[in-house]
């Protein structure tokens, strides 16, 4: 059987990603931090782990991509799982003050919040939040997350459908040691870091127009290391092995200070 870490307790969003993404039986193994979850799989101790990089309505997910810059492992997969929102705890809408979940969570539920004038007190995870109220037993406490996760804790769902958008999904890269061969569908992902000159980025973005290949995403991060400096995150359409987009990599590499393959992938579409 194989063995997926995730982040967050048993009932989290990413774990019920992880089990869709895997068409085959799995075991999920929980862990507190992203951090955790990719070192378990670097150290053997899972065949996969599932990291969460970006929401349709909050955006990238910082700590992910920070993360992507320094692991050894390789995206091997991608998939959009649906984020269905709900008001979990044992009062009734009326009674709650304070409602707790991840921060990712309580943003995408901020309109419902404001309009109940809740108090947001911040967990480490969705499913995790379920088990501090839970833990606490109080009609006023209430938190966010899947109606998975309710059942699980046998907790009471008091509202659903909270999110400010409905169409709310979020983007996981599934993570391994090993590489994922070319199919006629692939997505390739790569970090950068470029010289601090006019023209640099646009040298770079230009190999792709004159290749006629289709960028999917670009995004910067603060390198942590130097002030104002940043990695960018792009994703494309193709396989790094395929000749084209091996060549056209090998001429971007010439114009960066540093790059970096994260993997080439077979690409999701939104269920």
């Amino acid at each position: 059987m194989i063995n997926v870490s995730f982040q967050g307790e048993r009932g989290a969003y990413s774990e019920a990603a992880a089990k869709s993404f895997f068409d085959e039986e799995i075991e999920t193994i929980p862990y507190t931090t992203f951090a955790e979850v990719l070192e378990s799989t670097s150290k053997d101790n899972t065949e996969y782990a599932i990291l969460p990089v970006e929401n349709s309505l909050e955006g990238s997910v910082g700590e992910s991509y920070d993360l992507l810059y320094s692991t050894n492992l390789n995206a091997t997969g991608e998939i959009y799982h649906r984020i269905e929102h709900c008001l979990i705890g044992i009062g009734n809408l009326d009674e709650i003050n304070t409602v707790y979940s991840h921060p990712q969570a309580l943003g995408q539920c901020r309109k419902f919040i404001e309009e109940h004038n809740m108090k947001t007190i911040p967990a480490y995870d969705t499913a995790g939040s379920v088990k501090i109220v839970k833990e606490l037993n109080q009609k006023d406490c209430a938190c966010i997350a899947s109606k998975n996760a309710s059942s699980i804790y046998n907790m009471p769902v008091i509202a659903e459908k909270i999110a400010n958008n409905l169409n709310n999904y979020t983007r996981f890269l599934i993570l391994s040691k090993n590489k994922s061969p070319i199919t006629k569908n692939d997505k390739t992902s790569i970090i950068f870091s470029i010289k601090h000159e006019p023209g640099s980025l646009y040298r770079i973005i230009e190999n792709f127009h004159n290749n006629n290949i289709n960028l999917t995403k670009i995004e910067s991060r603060p390198t942590k290391e130097n002030t104002w400096e940043y990695n960018f995150y792009v994703d494309f359409e193709g396989h790094s092995e395929d000749s084209r987009i091996s060549e056209m990599l090998d001429k971007i590499k010439q114009d960066t200070l540093f790059m970096k393959i994260l993997g080439s992938y077979p690409s999701a579409k939104l269920n």
